[in-house]
């Protein structure tokens, strides 16, 4: 086996080999390989006896499990109405101006990945964004530049 495999019979083991355990063990995966590949998506379905396309149709469903390999840092943009009248927009630009991506794109360091995202649940403090699991509200291009320049000395 390899370490994917046993990864994914671990947290089988863990969380139980029925449909309703598919989204812990979806979780599980991104949290240690940080993607669902489709390799790992075509051994949780078996692992589970689950078609493949119902494993990729749940995995492709959320937004936070990503199917494609991304950034060491995945930043994530709240783009809420919220966000968008706080100024969404020019911390779009700012990091796209800063790491030269765009939305979707990873940088060709495999350093940084851009996205926007539903509602992180930070309206109260707008502008959001995550950088993997941290967040930073009531951004400004400064304050953004500022954080951009502390994962760049990374």
């Amino acid at each position: 086996m390899n370490p994917v495999q046993d990864l994914i019979k671990n947290l089988a083991d863990e969380h139980g080999r029925t449909r309703a355990n598919l989204l812990p063990i979806l979780q599980g995966v991104v949290e240690q390989e940080k993607y669902l590949s489709e390799f790992s998506m075509i051994e949780i379905a078996r692992e589970l006896n689950l078609s493949a396309a119902d494993v990729y149709g749940t995995a492709t469903f959320y937004s936070f499990l990503e199917h494609k390999k991304m950034g060491t840092y995945l930043i994530r943009v709240c783009k809420t109405i919220t966000c968008a009248m706080k100024g969404k927009n020019q911390i779009l630009l700012t990091i796209e101006d800063m790491l030269k991506i765009g939305l979707g794109e990873t940088t060709s360091d495999g350093k940084f990945s851009l996205l926007q995202t539903n509602c992180l649940g930070w309206c109260h403090k707008a502008p959001a964004m995550l950088i993997n699991d941290e967040v930073y509200t009531e951004l400004t291009p400064e304050s953004v530049r500022e954080i951009l320049s502390h994962y760049l000395k990374k």
